[in-house]
């Protein structure tokens, strides 16, 4: 029996002694068995975006075409932007902006540009650092961080 028969077997045994982790389960296995078989994901960039005591979680993924790319709404106050532009084997650079919602029309507050070398590896690293984002008549705050994960050598 080798090593990937064993892991699965072992897998579907946890699995039907607890079904109500079943789905987890699954999921778990197929990113394991991913890995096993030396699949590799694209690079992705992850940032998480506080507004008013509330976070949220947003991903990006390589696009050929920035413009395509949809703003986020953050709590009606805040437009949040991020583009990684390449492919998964080579990133060309990595967009992020900040819009105020004001009218007649958004206005952006911050726009910044990463260019490679991209630091590789399955290991997420930090690469913005926590950014504060002052805006608005009452300067109301916008605080982001983002990490990049699985960039080719």
């Amino acid at each position: 029996m080798n090593a990937l028969h064993k892991t699965v077997t072992c897998v579907l045994h946890a699995t039907l002694r607890r079904p109500q982790r079943w789905a987890q389960m699954l999921g778990f296995s197929i990113l394991g068995l991913a890995a096993a078989c030396g699949a590799q994901a694209a690079p992705q960039l992850r940032c998480e975006v506080t507004y008013a005591g509330h976070t949220r979680v947003l991903t990006a993924q390589p696009v050929s075409d920035p413009y395509s790319v949809e703003a986020v709404d953050i709590g009606g106050r805040f437009f949040f932007k991020m583009a990684m532009v390449g492919h998964a084997a080579k990133l060309e650079h990595i967009l992020i902006y900040v819009y105020l919602n004001q009218e007649p029309r958004p206005v952006i507050v911050q726009q910044i540009k990463y260019l490679p070398p991209f630091r590789n590896g399955a290991q997420p690293y930090l690469l913005t650092g926590e950014q504060h984002v002052y805006a608005g008549p009452v300067e109301r705050e916008l605080i982001y961080s983002c990490g990049l994960v699985g960039v080719k050598p």
